[in-house]
């Protein structure tokens, strides 16, 4: 049994709480009223027990397949007790044992009502029945629970009623019948001197405290719960099932965002590689001045650069470029303080456009490509920019004469 909150509705209108433990040990002795949040927030089920005046149990012989069609038939298996129409009932039964269950009826009005009122305060219990239930049941023995303005019977497992104490003896009378009658367990929670009673009395407990305390003690798990059906999104589980859809909401919302900042990133993307773009034109226009508007136009940049060493590869002049250019890649690549700014290759001879800090550096590439066999080199350009040299260094074959 989880740790618990138990209110008890009273027919007339007031109502009293006690906070349960799990193991069954009350917390604290009952407390007039409706329970402040402090209270609802800790517990873990919330029950709420209806006054037996408003609630008829009974039990009723039904022979059905499913929850469904018991629900269905239990109206006309007891309409023969109802002076209301079943339209206006609301009915809950316990789970089939065989074909009898046990039927607890209220009126739709009345426990809206109570859900109502429930609800303004914050409440939204788990589960709601009928106070009686909760009274002791012993075979072929009447529980009797006896307070100061009323009491409360549960003549059988699934036959009660309530009265004024004055008016019990006519009560039991006219539920015995033509039977002998039951022998009585009595519960007395008043301070005055109990009242005859027609019936051999079995027990009686007197001068008793609290009666909340006591229904509690004897409630384990409820057998019915009148929050089911058209009844069962008002009760506290409800709350799980609107967090659930705030929960889709934010879900929803969380898919739309990141569809548009997907869309967003294509749009960053296109814009960068329209960017790269723009960049590999002006690098092929560098590499290759004799390329024109036109084949770019028709062409990718990368796809004309391919083209291009392709033509280079299949000439005399494209393996003194390809050859050129892998002898030297290792000399440029082994420093960072220059640049490659652009090269062109026209008549067995490459011009580099380099980027240098100072000009003893640009000399310095220069003598290490000098060294490699087989080169001419000679620097053509060395002019001051804002962040160092810019030079220009010509390579050629040793073949194909030229400075040193």
């Amino acid at each position: 049994m989880p740790d618990r909150l138990l209110l008890r509705l009273e027919s007339d209108g007031d109502s009293t709480w006690l906070r349960q433990a799990a193991d069954g040990r009350v917390l604290q002795g009952s407390s007039r009223g409706l329970p402040p949040a402090s209270a609802l927030t800790g517990a873990a089920e919330i029950l709420v027990l209806a006054p037996t005046e408003e609630v008829l149990i009974t039990e009723a012989r039904v022979a059905a397949r499913s929850r469904a069609q018991l629900v269905q038939a239990l109206p006309y298996a007891i309409e023969d007790q109802l002076l209301t129409p079943v339209e206006d009932l609301h009915f809950a039964a316990t789970t089939a044992s065989g074909d009898t269950v046990g039927v607890a009826v209220v009126a739709k009005s009345r426990l809206r009502a109570w859900l109502d009122a429930l609800a303004e305060a914050g409440i939204r219990p788990d589960a709601l029945l009928p106070e009686s239930i909760a009274l002791p049941s012993k075979a072929d023995h009447a529980t009797v629970l006896i307070e100061s303005d009323r009491a409360v019977v549960r003549f059988a497992p699934w036959s009660a009623f309530a009265c004024a104490p004055g008016d019990l003896a006519a009560w039991l009378q006219r539920a015995n019948g033509d039977a002998p009658p039951r022998p009585l367990d009595i519960y007395d929670f008043r301070t005055s001197k109990a009242v005859p009673l027609p019936a051999p009395v079995a027990s009686i407990e007197e001068r008793q405290r609290d009666a909340l305390a006591f229904l509690a003690r004897n409630l384990g798990k409820p057998p019915l719960n009148f929050l089911e059906g058209a009844f069962a999104p008002q009760h506290r589980a409800a709350r799980g099932a609107r967090f659930w859809r705030v929960a889709a909401v934010l879900a929803a919302a969380v898919l739309v965002l990141a569809i548009a900042n997907l869309g967003f990133e294509v749009l960053q993307l296109s814009r960068a590689s329209a960017r790269m773009d723009a960049i590999a034109e002006d690098a092929v226009r560098k590499a290759f001045p004799d390329i024109d508007g036109a084949e770019l136009a028709r062409y990718p940049p990368a796809e004309l650069a391919r083209n291009r060493i392709e033509r280079l590869r299949g000439g005399s002049q494209g393996t003194g470029f390809l050859r050129v250019v892998a002898e030297i890649a290792p000399v440029l690549g082994s420093t960072t303080r220059i640049q490659t700014r652009g090269m062109e290759f026209r008549n067995g001879a490459l011009e580099l456009g380099l980027r240098a800090p100072d000009v003893a550096t640009l000399d310095t590439v220069r003598e290490r490509l000098a060294a490699l066999p087989g080169l001419k080199v000679a620097v053509t350009a060395a002019n001051p920019g804002d962040n160092g040299i810019d030079g220009r260094i010509r390579i050629g074959s040793e073949s194909a004469g030229g400075e040193r």
